[in-house]
């Protein structure tokens, strides 16, 4: 009888430290820009830091999966949480000090961006080690809730903490990772076949790059991932362009920015049950009908709240489709290459989601916000079509069978 993820200890451990950690993380994401703009007052430099963070997770993305595939994972997780302690006490003392510079507060967010590409393709590929086949679907769908809830709670609590004092965030954000840190020490995964040699790096990194290439399954769903993501976070910008021509609040766009997480929070709890029901074709295919379907509605509503409201009801599908593709990746991909897996598919899915702010910006200086927006419904509904067709897709279900045989 199989145990549940609920009773299962190194499942649980690992959910629990980064819940935790995933909240600080978000506050600080949101207090470090401010911090910037309190000692600048310049909101160049103020938005340079997200930038500094993106920056870093995709450049360090492909070098990371491959040394995730050659290092002990759980002592990468380790060195990765360490970091980020030792980070943040350093910026907590510097703003205690009031000695904290724009370059230490750039450096800082480099340091978290590099800790999250290491950090992340190590727990990947560490899932499929601690919990069994049949429940890594919920394991994967659980993972996608803790960092909806992790970012909701957490960008929350940042503005809040802020507002006491600036290094609070920091230093709660450093609490997180020491109790993460803790957790881990506990973590017991069991240990991967043993691998002889190893090539060069960028070797390595070539592999990783060759095995995802050769697989035409996750060849098509990386390319209809990028292509929804870059229209989407595109018709993201657009809206709030819109809808901040039309007289809104930053309270109202703040509560309609917010609902897209509320509805990936929703949807990442009924995921497993939505995974299994639909079947896999159909789990993918019904988030790219969805956004189809709605994203023209955002001409038809005046209502930030139902704007808000029509933003949830995008996001509910796409943790179901998240999990689909990534429990059927995980399951495919050789332990000693999930490490380059996860960190080619970060780069590949992650620099579409840092270009699509910048299609949306240009769309809207060369068109109207309403023309953008159909612009952005065109793109999301040739995937669509294209997702819907796709022999590849529709043999999803049958290659799953044939790797499990």
């Amino acid at each position: 009888m199989t145990t549940s993820l609920a009773r299962n200890r190194n499942y649980t451990l690992l959910w629990g430290g980064q819940a935790l950690a995933e909240v600080g993380f978000s506050a600080s994401m949101l207090a470090l820009p401010l911090l910037v703009l309190f000692l600048t007052d310049s909101p160049v430099l103020s938005g340079l830091v997200l930038t500094v963070d993106a920056t870093a997770q995709l450049l360090v993305g492909l070098p990371a999966g491959a040394l995730v595939d050659r290092w002990d994972r759980r002592r990468i997780m380790l060195c990765c949480e360490a970091a980020q302690v030792l980070t943040l006490g350093g910026l907590v003392v510097a703003v205690l000090a009031d000695a904290v510079t724009v370059p230490h507060v750039m450096a800082v967010a480099a340091v978290l961006g590099v800790c999250r590409a290491l950090f992340e393709p190590a727990e990947d590929a560490c899932l499929p080690r601690l919990v069994p086949d049949s429940q890594l679907a919920t394991a994967v769908a659980m993972n996608s809730a803790r960092s909806s809830l992790g970012q909701m709670a957490g960008t929350a609590l940042g503005g809040v903490l802020l507002a006491v004092a600036r290094w609070l965030p920091f230093l709660v954000d450093m609490v997180t990772h020491v109790v993460a840190f803790v957790a881990l020490l506990f973590l017991r995964v069991p240990p991967s076949a043993p691998v002889e040699s190893h090539p060069h790096l960028l070797r390595s990194i070539g592999e990783g790059l060759r095995w995802v290439w050769s697989r035409r399954e996750i060849r098509v769903t990386a390319l209809c991932a990028v292509v929804l993501n870059l229209f989407f976070t595109a018709f993201y910008v657009v809206v709030i362009v819109l809808v901040e021509g039309r007289g809104a609040s930053g309270a109202e766009i703040g509560v309609m920015a917010a609902m897209l997480g509320v509805g990936g929070v929703l949807g990442a709890l009924a995921a497993p049950r939505l995974h299994h029901a639909l079947g896999p074709h159909r789990s993918i295919a019904s988030v790219f009908w969805v956004l189809a379907v709605l994203v023209p509605c955002a001409l038809l509503v005046e209502s930030p709240y139902l704007l808000g409201v029509l933003f949830a009801l995008m996001s509910f599908l796409a943790p179901t489709a998240n999990t689909t593709i990534g429990t059927h990746q995980l399951l495919l991909t050789p332990d000693e290459l999930r490490g380059r897996l996860s960190g080619v598919m970060g780069v590949v899915v992650g620099g579409a989601g840092a270009v699509g702010p910048l299609v949306g910006g240009v769309l809207t200086e060369a068109l109207s916000a309403r023309t953008a927006v159909l612009v952005c419904a065109a793109g999301i509904v040739l995937i669509t079509v294209f997702v819907t067709v796709s022999p590849t897709l529709r043999g999803y279900a049958k290659s799953q069978e044939e790797k499990k045989a």
